[in-house]
């Protein structure tokens, strides 16, 4: 993975049904170092209920409706559960998507969902 993909705005995850079909989706992102990178996603997402059979998964750049636009990499990525890395991954986000994701946890808390909020790991 080259480092040009942590400047990029949307990653598209591929992530695995059971059956093997993949589903793709773009997700907002912020690196944490070379290898790591944090997504969030609703608690109840399919991507989040795939993650939870399989770890394997594959990640490219991609425009804002999840158009592909570079080669697919393969990955692991891994629903957090500890506190404080949830906390490290949310304060990514906020660095990398400023008043963008203020909004969103704003209107999340709003409607309640901020707290059944999921947070993946994805490891290069």
């Amino acid at each position: 993975m080259t480092v040009s993909i942590h400047n990029e705005k949307y990653l598209s995850l591929r992530t695995y049904r059971k059956t093997g079909v993949s589903v793709d989706t773009p997700v907002w992102f912020a690196s944490l170092g070379d290898r790591t990178l944090y997504v969030f996603s609703a608690g109840n997402a399919g991507k989040v209920k795939r993650l939870r059979n399989a770890a394997s998964a594959q990640i490219t750049r991609c425009d804002y409706k999840g158009g592909s636009l570079g080669g697919w990499v393969d990955c692991k990525a891994f629903l957090v559960d500890d506190a404080a890395e949830v906390k490290r991954a949310h304060e990514q986000l906020l660095t990398k998507y400023g008043w963008s994701m203020r909004i969103t946890d704003m209107l999340s808390k709003l409607s309640g969902r901020l707290q059944r909020r999921a947070y993946i790991r994805i490891e290069m």
